[in-house]
Protein backbone atom coordinates (compact mmCIF):
# COMPACT_ATOMS: atom_id res chain seq x y z
CA UNK A 1 0.00 0.00 0.00
CA UNK A 2 2.99 2.60 1.06
CA UNK A 3 4.86 1.82 -2.50
CA UNK A 4 0.96 2.31 -4.37
CA UNK A 5 0.96 5.64 -2.25
CA UNK A 6 4.22 6.79 -3.41
CA UNK A 7 3.62 5.44 -6.80
CA UNK A 8 0.65 8.09 -7.22
CA UNK A 9 2.11 10.42 -5.74
CA UNK A 10 5.13 10.83 -7.97
CA UNK A 11 2.81 10.51 -11.04
CA UNK A 12 0.00 12.98 -9.71
CA UNK A 13 3.15 15.02 -9.59
CA UNK A 14 4.55 14.85 -12.97
CA UNK A 15 0.48 15.85 -14.04
CA UNK A 16 -1.32 12.38 -13.85
CA UNK A 17 -4.65 13.63 -13.01
CA UNK A 18 -5.76 9.89 -12.64
CA UNK A 19 -3.42 9.47 -10.22
CA UNK A 20 -4.16 12.10 -8.29
CA UNK A 21 -8.11 11.03 -8.48
CA UNK A 22 -7.13 7.60 -7.20
CA UNK A 23 -4.69 9.18 -4.26
CA UNK A 24 -7.37 11.25 -3.03
CA UNK A 25 -11.21 9.56 -3.67
CA UNK A 26 -10.62 7.31 -0.59
CA UNK A 27 -10.43 10.27 1.53
CA UNK A 28 -13.00 13.27 -0.62
CA UNK A 29 -16.38 11.25 1.73
CA UNK A 30 -14.69 11.45 5.21
CA UNK A 31 -13.16 15.46 4.18
CA UNK A 32 -16.42 16.69 2.89
CA UNK A 33 -18.32 15.56 6.13
CA UNK A 34 -15.45 17.07 8.00
CA UNK A 35 -15.82 20.21 6.26
CA UNK A 36 -19.85 20.21 6.97
CA UNK A 37 -19.02 19.29 10.28
CA UNK A 38 -17.54 23.02 10.93
CA UNK A 39 -19.27 24.77 8.36
CA UNK A 40 -22.82 23.36 8.83
CA UNK A 41 -23.70 23.58 5.41
CA UNK A 42 -23.37 20.92 2.92
CA UNK A 43 -23.34 23.47 -0.11
CA UNK A 44 -20.31 24.78 2.24
CA UNK A 45 -19.22 21.92 2.57
CA UNK A 46 -19.07 20.55 -1.13
CA UNK A 47 -17.44 23.74 -1.95
CA UNK A 48 -14.87 23.43 0.67
CA UNK A 49 -13.96 20.08 -0.46
CA UNK A 50 -13.30 21.24 -3.77
CA UNK A 51 -11.20 24.03 -3.03
CA UNK A 52 -9.47 21.49 -1.01
CA UNK A 53 -8.63 19.28 -3.49
CA UNK A 54 -7.71 21.90 -6.35
CA UNK A 55 -4.97 22.94 -3.32
CA UNK A 56 -4.02 19.68 -2.90
CA UNK A 57 -3.49 19.54 -6.27
CA UNK A 58 -1.46 22.73 -6.56
CA UNK A 59 0.74 21.96 -3.66
CA UNK A 60 1.53 18.63 -3.74
CA UNK A 61 4.93 18.75 -5.06
CA UNK A 62 5.02 20.46 -1.24
CA UNK A 63 4.05 17.55 0.26
CA UNK A 64 7.15 15.95 2.35
CA UNK A 65 5.54 13.27 3.66
CA UNK A 66 6.42 13.89 6.74
CA UNK A 67 2.66 13.29 7.71
CA UNK A 68 0.43 10.93 6.30
CA UNK A 69 -1.43 11.66 2.95
CA UNK A 70 -4.78 12.27 5.03
CA UNK A 71 -3.65 14.29 7.35
CA UNK A 72 -1.79 16.57 4.92
CA UNK A 73 -5.06 16.71 3.58
CA UNK A 74 -7.60 17.37 6.46
CA UNK A 75 -4.92 20.27 7.51
CA UNK A 76 -5.92 21.48 3.98
CA UNK A 77 -9.89 21.55 4.15
CA UNK A 78 -9.51 22.51 8.13
CA UNK A 79 -8.04 25.79 6.88
CA UNK A 80 -10.42 26.14 3.81
CA UNK A 81 -12.79 26.06 6.00
CA UNK A 82 -11.66 28.33 8.56
CA UNK A 83 -11.08 30.80 5.30
CA UNK A 84 -15.15 30.32 4.68
CA UNK A 85 -15.90 31.31 8.22
CA UNK A 86 -13.97 34.55 8.18
CA UNK A 87 -15.18 35.70 4.71
CA UNK A 88 -17.42 38.15 4.84
CA UNK A 89 -19.79 36.51 2.13
CA UNK A 90 -20.54 33.62 4.32
CA UNK A 91 -22.99 35.37 6.19
CA UNK A 92 -26.38 34.16 8.30
CA UNK A 93 -28.91 33.62 5.79
CA UNK A 94 -32.44 34.53 7.71
CA UNK A 95 -35.58 33.85 5.55
CA UNK A 96 -38.62 35.20 6.06
CA UNK A 97 -41.29 33.24 7.89
CA UNK A 98 -43.76 32.19 5.58
CA UNK A 99 -46.95 34.14 5.61
CA UNK A 100 -49.55 31.60 6.01
CA UNK A 101 -50.00 31.98 9.34
CA UNK A 102 -49.35 33.50 12.55
CA UNK A 103 -47.10 31.77 14.64
CA UNK A 104 -47.41 31.57 18.48
CA UNK A 105 -45.17 33.23 20.76
CA UNK A 106 -41.77 31.17 20.81
CA UNK A 107 -40.66 30.31 24.05
CA UNK A 108 -37.40 31.62 23.47
CA UNK A 109 -34.47 32.61 20.28
CA UNK A 110 -33.20 29.29 18.92
CA UNK A 111 -29.47 28.65 19.02
CA UNK A 112 -29.62 27.18 16.13
CA UNK A 113 -27.73 29.13 13.45
CA UNK A 114 -29.76 29.64 10.40
CA UNK A 115 -27.46 28.70 7.93
CA UNK A 116 -27.50 24.95 9.76
CA UNK A 117 -28.66 22.53 7.03
CA UNK A 118 -29.17 18.53 7.56
CA UNK A 119 -26.64 15.95 6.27
CA UNK A 120 -28.56 12.94 4.18
CA UNK A 121 -28.34 9.60 5.67
CA UNK A 122 -27.22 7.75 2.50
CA UNK A 123 -24.17 10.28 2.72
CA UNK A 124 -23.28 8.45 5.66
CA UNK A 125 -22.95 5.03 4.73
CA UNK A 126 -19.57 4.48 4.99
CA UNK A 127 -18.83 6.57 7.48
CA UNK A 128 -18.65 4.39 10.26
CA UNK A 129 -15.68 2.99 8.28
CA UNK A 130 -13.69 5.53 9.01
CA UNK A 131 -12.22 4.94 12.45
CA UNK A 132 -11.59 7.76 14.99
CA UNK A 133 -8.09 8.45 16.12
CA UNK A 134 -7.60 6.94 19.68
CA UNK A 135 -7.74 10.71 21.36
CA UNK A 136 -10.93 10.84 20.13
CA UNK A 137 -14.53 11.95 22.95
CA UNK A 138 -16.92 11.32 20.88
CA UNK A 139 -18.84 8.22 18.90
CA UNK A 140 -19.02 8.55 14.95
CA UNK A 141 -22.89 8.86 14.94
CA UNK A 142 -22.92 11.08 17.79
CA UNK A 143 -20.49 13.26 15.92
CA UNK A 144 -22.56 13.74 13.26
CA UNK A 145 -26.14 13.91 14.94
CA UNK A 146 -27.91 17.39 14.69
CA UNK A 147 -27.67 18.67 17.99
CA UNK A 148 -23.61 17.89 17.97
CA UNK A 149 -23.59 19.80 14.50
CA UNK A 150 -25.85 22.50 15.97
CA UNK A 151 -23.47 22.96 19.16
CA UNK A 152 -20.24 23.00 16.99
CA UNK A 153 -21.62 26.40 15.17
CA UNK A 154 -22.11 27.67 18.76
CA UNK A 155 -18.18 27.87 18.89
CA UNK A 156 -15.77 30.36 17.70
CA UNK A 157 -14.03 28.47 14.25
CA UNK A 158 -10.69 28.52 15.76
CA UNK A 159 -12.18 26.43 18.86
CA UNK A 160 -14.75 24.44 16.42
CA UNK A 161 -11.66 23.25 14.43
CA UNK A 162 -9.58 21.89 17.15
CA UNK A 163 -12.57 20.26 19.37
CA UNK A 164 -13.42 18.55 15.43
CA UNK A 165 -9.56 17.50 15.03
CA UNK A 166 -9.05 16.30 18.16
CA UNK A 167 -12.11 15.25 20.25
CA UNK A 168 -13.80 13.52 16.45
CA UNK A 169 -10.69 12.56 14.44
CA UNK A 170 -8.57 11.97 17.85
CA UNK A 171 -5.88 13.94 16.48
CA UNK A 172 -2.88 14.34 18.72
CA UNK A 173 -2.85 18.07 20.51
CA UNK A 174 0.72 18.15 18.81
CA UNK A 175 -0.66 17.10 15.46
CA UNK A 176 -3.68 19.44 16.05
CA UNK A 177 -1.24 22.18 16.78
CA UNK A 178 0.73 21.86 13.59
CA UNK A 179 -2.18 21.44 11.27
CA UNK A 180 -3.75 24.91 12.71
CA UNK A 181 -0.04 26.73 13.09
CA UNK A 182 -0.37 27.41 16.63
CA UNK A 183 1.04 25.90 19.79
CA UNK A 184 0.41 22.71 21.73
CA UNK A 185 -0.99 25.14 24.69
CA UNK A 186 -3.76 27.25 22.86
CA UNK A 187 -4.83 24.03 21.31
CA UNK A 188 -5.54 22.65 25.05
CA UNK A 189 -6.80 26.62 26.19
CA UNK A 190 -9.38 26.41 22.65
CA UNK A 191 -10.30 22.99 23.51
CA UNK A 192 -11.09 23.52 27.37
CA UNK A 193 -13.83 26.37 26.44
CA UNK A 194 -15.26 24.31 23.40
CA UNK A 195 -15.62 21.10 25.70
CA UNK A 196 -17.88 23.33 28.28
CA UNK A 197 -19.87 24.55 25.43
CA UNK A 198 -20.75 21.65 23.83
CA UNK A 199 -21.21 19.54 27.07
CA UNK A 200 -23.45 22.54 27.96
CA UNK A 201 -25.32 22.36 24.94
CA UNK A 202 -25.63 18.66 24.37
CA UNK A 203 -27.25 18.53 28.40
CA UNK A 204 -29.80 20.85 27.36
CA UNK A 205 -31.20 19.07 24.68
CA UNK A 206 -31.11 15.31 26.46
CA UNK A 207 -33.45 15.65 28.74
CA UNK A 208 -31.12 15.63 31.56
CA UNK A 209 -28.23 13.68 30.44
CA UNK A 210 -24.78 14.85 29.88
CA UNK A 211 -25.04 13.30 26.92
CA UNK A 212 -27.77 12.09 24.51
CA UNK A 213 -27.39 8.20 24.61
CA UNK A 214 -28.38 6.85 20.96
CA UNK A 215 -28.96 3.72 19.44
CA UNK A 216 -30.32 4.58 15.50
CA UNK A 217 -32.49 2.45 13.69
CA UNK A 218 -33.58 0.31 16.53
CA UNK A 219 -37.04 -1.58 16.25
CA UNK A 220 -38.17 1.11 18.92
CA UNK A 221 -37.12 3.49 16.27
CA UNK A 222 -38.87 1.74 14.15
CA UNK A 223 -42.21 1.84 15.88
CA UNK A 224 -41.91 5.32 16.84
CA UNK A 225 -41.17 6.41 13.01
CA UNK A 226 -44.35 4.47 12.45
CA UNK A 227 -46.48 6.19 15.19
CA UNK A 228 -45.45 9.36 14.19
CA UNK A 229 -46.13 8.65 10.31
CA UNK A 230 -49.66 7.54 11.38
CA UNK A 231 -50.24 11.11 13.72
CA UNK A 232 -49.14 12.92 10.17
CA UNK A 233 -50.91 11.46 7.86
CA UNK A 234 -54.95 10.95 10.40
CA UNK A 235 -53.81 14.50 11.11
CA UNK A 236 -54.07 13.25 14.79
CA UNK A 237 -52.54 16.19 17.04
CA UNK A 238 -53.22 14.45 20.28
CA UNK A 239 -51.70 11.19 18.82
CA UNK A 240 -48.81 13.27 18.02
CA UNK A 241 -47.92 14.97 21.75
CA UNK A 242 -48.35 11.55 22.74
CA UNK A 243 -45.36 10.62 21.46
CA UNK A 244 -43.00 13.85 22.52
CA UNK A 245 -41.30 14.09 26.43
CA UNK A 246 -42.60 17.07 28.21
CA UNK A 247 -39.59 19.45 27.42
CA UNK A 248 -39.44 19.04 23.74
CA UNK A 249 -37.55 21.65 21.50
CA UNK A 250 -38.90 22.42 18.02
CA UNK A 251 -37.08 24.60 16.30
CA UNK A 252 -37.26 25.72 12.00
CA UNK A 253 -33.68 27.25 10.63
CA UNK A 254 -33.40 29.70 9.06
CA UNK A 255 -35.98 31.09 11.44
CA UNK A 256 -34.23 32.30 14.79
CA UNK A 257 -37.11 30.67 17.22
CA UNK A 258 -37.82 28.00 19.13
CA UNK A 259 -40.78 26.42 20.98
CA UNK A 260 -39.73 24.17 24.23
CA UNK A 261 -42.14 22.08 26.16
CA UNK A 262 -45.64 20.18 25.07
CA UNK A 263 -48.04 23.05 25.60
CA UNK A 264 -45.79 25.30 23.11
CA UNK A 265 -46.41 22.27 21.02
CA UNK A 266 -49.74 21.90 21.15
CA UNK A 267 -50.09 25.73 19.44
CA UNK A 268 -47.67 26.11 17.15
CA UNK A 269 -48.79 22.37 15.27
CA UNK A 270 -52.78 23.38 16.21
CA UNK A 271 -51.99 26.70 14.45
CA UNK A 272 -49.80 25.56 11.70
CA UNK A 273 -49.66 22.36 10.73
CA UNK A 274 -53.44 20.97 11.52
CA UNK A 275 -55.04 23.16 10.61
CA UNK A 276 -58.51 22.41 9.20
CA UNK A 277 -58.86 20.98 5.31
CA UNK A 278 -54.84 20.18 5.53
CA UNK A 279 -53.99 16.79 4.53
CA UNK A 280 -50.45 15.74 4.44
CA UNK A 281 -48.28 12.29 2.93
CA UNK A 282 -45.42 11.59 4.92
CA UNK A 283 -41.95 10.11 3.05
CA UNK A 284 -39.55 8.59 5.38
CA UNK A 285 -35.65 8.92 5.11
CA UNK A 286 -32.70 9.62 7.12
CA UNK A 287 -30.55 12.72 7.96
CA UNK A 288 -28.05 13.13 10.32
CA UNK A 289 -28.14 9.72 11.48
CA UNK A 290 -31.49 10.75 12.95
CA UNK A 291 -35.23 9.80 11.45
CA UNK A 292 -36.42 12.21 9.38
CA UNK A 293 -39.89 12.78 7.05
CA UNK A 294 -40.09 14.69 3.98
CA UNK A 295 -43.64 16.07 4.57
CA UNK A 296 -46.10 17.25 1.62
CA UNK A 297 -49.46 18.90 1.51
CA UNK A 298 -52.04 17.71 -0.34
CA UNK A 299 -52.81 21.23 -3.11
CA UNK A 300 -56.79 22.09 -3.08
CA UNK A 301 -56.84 22.77 -6.62
CA UNK A 302 -54.92 19.97 -7.91
CA UNK A 303 -54.68 16.31 -7.76
CA UNK A 304 -50.86 16.30 -6.01
CA UNK A 305 -48.89 16.70 -2.64
CA UNK A 306 -46.51 19.58 -3.05
CA UNK A 307 -43.26 19.83 -0.68
CA UNK A 308 -43.87 21.65 2.21
CA UNK A 309 -40.89 20.48 4.63
CA UNK A 310 -38.56 18.34 5.86
CA UNK A 311 -38.55 17.17 9.49
CA UNK A 312 -35.69 15.59 11.45
CA UNK A 313 -36.44 14.35 14.76
CA UNK A 314 -34.20 13.27 17.76
CA UNK A 315 -35.63 10.41 19.93
CA UNK A 316 -34.92 8.92 23.34
CA UNK A 317 -36.50 5.48 23.79
CA UNK A 318 -40.37 5.99 22.78
CA UNK A 319 -40.31 9.42 22.64
CA UNK A 320 -39.36 12.40 21.02
CA UNK A 321 -37.01 15.17 22.37
CA UNK A 322 -36.65 17.16 19.29
CA UNK A 323 -38.20 17.98 15.76
CA UNK A 324 -36.10 20.30 13.60
CA UNK A 325 -37.99 21.50 10.39
CA UNK A 326 -36.23 22.45 7.55
CA UNK A 327 -37.48 24.44 4.30
CA UNK A 328 -38.15 22.72 0.71
CA UNK A 329 -34.66 23.78 -0.36
CA UNK A 330 -33.06 20.95 1.27
CA UNK A 331 -35.36 18.26 0.09
CA UNK A 332 -33.59 17.66 -3.39
CA UNK A 333 -30.90 16.17 -1.49
CA UNK A 334 -32.48 13.48 0.30
CA UNK A 335 -33.89 12.50 -3.43
CA UNK A 336 -37.00 13.96 -2.55
CA UNK A 337 -39.61 14.98 -5.26
CA UNK A 338 -41.42 18.26 -5.15
CA UNK A 339 -44.50 16.52 -5.61
CA UNK A 340 -46.28 13.46 -4.80
CA UNK A 341 -49.54 11.74 -6.88
CA UNK A 342 -52.88 12.21 -4.88
CA UNK A 343 -52.63 8.47 -5.26
CA UNK A 344 -50.09 5.40 -5.17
Amino acid sequence: METDTTDLIARARAGDHNAFRDLVQGHSHELQVHCYRILGSLQDAEDALQETLVSAWRNLGEFGQRSSLRTWLYQIATNRCLSMLRAGSRRPRIAPLPPEATLPEPTGAGDAPPWLEPYPGVLLDHLADQRPGPEARYETTEAISLAFITALQLLPPRQRAALVLRDVLGYHAAEVAQMLNTTQESVQSALKRARATIDNHLAGTSSGSRRPARQPDTAAEHRLVARLTDAIQRADLDALIELLVTDVRLSMPPAMLEYRGIESAQRIYAAVTFRPGRTYRVVPTRANGQPAFGLYLADPHASVYRAYCLLVITTTGDHITAITSFSTNVMTRFGLPRTLPETD
